[in-house]
């Protein structure tokens, strides 16, 4: 058990905020106490929004690649700097295993340089109409961007979100989520010690209810809204924003299907697909979640799958022989419980997980099940537990991957690259890997089909929320 972390206050214009009472942040594999934060209000939200619009409006920081770059440059060092103490922080609070923790936290170093490297090659365009006549096509900070960050991954989408924002000139509001506000807080002490960035640029609220997300999406004076988090949460962000028609750049959730053909090489398909379903406690919205298999190896594959979740040692994530750490809070394992009681009704249970110690600690679960219309098959589980459903050629199996509302990730299995190439392009989803699961970069964009969301994030086109393009013309004589 460890001794309480501290404590996560609010940061606003480069000052900590500390004026309020108190919420425990717990650690999910036991339970215990780590620290506090202090829970921001509507008014702290706003004068958060009003510091952010001001240094938007009265600095140079959006006409100013080079000092952008310069602080990404220095939030990556100082990242890399404390990557172990953030990493045993994630682990402590979120509950995943030190490396996921330390891959999540190596990730986020990764997206503030890369950002920091495309702030100063933000490119605009200019097209001569007629002699001496020119159109100029500049890309512009939109303006004040809230981030909105969630509990699953709070280093690694809290940067992939802010990078973009910052290299593009944005001032920001970011609300963290309340269940990871220990590690938010070293992550924002990175920020406040890097020399270079002014006071205003980015500002913190915390929130343990839900005044302070309605107050960012409501406010006249933000201009983006960048959210990751789950499809229903999205649509009242979408719905809230549309009086101010508002930019928004949305992650939302996965139902990500693995399609494993009969020529599929079954030892690397289970291997990639045992990480590839239970990363981060299946607690990720691409992770695998429906495995589509060709009828002809479904009894093989099956067997084979059961025998590798049954030997995926469930435990704390600081112990090194644990290979899936525990699910983010006790609801959450009482959520996956029930949902484990539905899929023995409606499916066949193939393997049964069950509770482990005092924290919040699922062990995996696989079920057969045949009905396309179950929530079970439609909605986002969110857990370690995977669904098994058969198909008879690749037209059925381009069918059912495609038969959910979400598009966020998928996944083939099969040794012919024709077949690959074909059912990668019938597939709706944003990204499709191939004879392998969970690969995502910097550098490559990602983002969503249907419910799954708008926009993308990571790559050059992550820029694009954070950015308007402005045309001026200038014409012959008139200067």
């Amino acid at each position: 058990m460890l001794a309480e972390l501290g404590r996560a206050d609010n940061y606003i214009n480069g000052e900590w905020i500390a004026d309020g009472g108190t919420a425990e942040s717990t650690n999910p594999a036991d339970g215990s106490v780590l620290g506090h934060y202090v829970p921001g209000t509507r008014a702290l939200a706003d004068q958060a929004v009003a510091v952010a619009r001001q240094t938007f409006d009265q600095t140079d920081w959006a006409s100013s690649p080079r000092l952008r770059a310069a602080v990404l440059f220095e939030f990556a060092d100082r990242l890399e700097a404390a990557r172990d103490e953030i990493a045993d922080l994630i682990v402590a609070e979120n509950g995943k295993l030190r490396r996921e923790a330390l891959g999540e936290t190596i990730g986020a170093i990764s997206e503030a340089r890369y950002y920091g490297g495309l702030a100063r090659t933000i490119l605009g365009r200019t097209i001569e109409t007629a002699p001496g006549n020119f159109s100029m096509m500049n890309r512009e900070a939109a303006g004040v961007a809230a981030i909105i960050v969630p509990w699953n991954a709070p280093v690694t989408l809290l940067v992939r979100s802010l990078g973009p924002a910052l290299a593009a000139g944005c001032t920001t509001v970011i609300k963290p989520a309340p269940q990871t506000p220990l590690i938010h807080q070293r992550v924002m002490q990175c920020l406040h010690d890097c020399p270079s960035l002014p006071k205003g640029v980015v500002n913190s609220v915390n929130e343990n209810g839900t005044e302070v997300g309605e107050a960012l999406v409501a406010s006249d004076d933000v201009d983006v809204i960048s959210f990751t988090g789950s499809s229903a949460t999205g649509k009242r962000i979408m719905a809230g924003a549309a009086p101010t028609l508002k930019r928004l750049s949305l992650e939302l959730g996965g139902k990500a299907p693995a399609v494993v053909f009969d020529d599929a090489d079954l030892d690397q398909a289970v291997r990639e697909l045992t990480s590839g379903s239970l990363m981060m406690a299946g607690q990720i919205c691409v992770a695998a979640a429906r495995f589509l298999v060709h009828k002809s190896i479904e009894q093989e594959f099956t067997a084979r799958m059961k025998a590798a979740f049954s030997a995926v040692r469930t435990g704390p994530g600081a112990d090194p022989q644990s290979q899936m750490g525990s699910l983010i809070d006790l609801p959450n394992q009482k959520r996956v419980a029930s949902i484990i009681e539905q899929a023995a009704d409606e499916g066949e249970l193939v393997l049964r997980g069950e509770p482990l110690g005092q924290g919040a600690f699922m062990t995996p679960s696989l079920f057969r099940i045949d009905n396309l219309q179950s929530e079970l098959v439609q909605e986002e589980l969110f857990g370690p537990i995977v669904s098994i459903e058969g198909f008879e050629d690749e037209k059925e199996a381009v069918a059912k991957a495609n038969a959910t509302r979400y598009g966020l990730a998928a996944s083939l299995f099969t040794r012919d690259l024709n077949r690959a190439t074909r059912v990668s392009r019938a597939i709706r989803a944003g990204t499709v890997w191939l004879n392998c699961h969970g690969r995502l970069f910097a550098e490559g964009e990602t983002g969503g089909y249907r419910h799954s969301g708008l926009g993308r994030l990571h790559g050059p086109e992550g820029l694009n929320d954070f950015l308007e393009t402005k045309h001026v013309y200038l014409e012959a004589g008139a200067v």
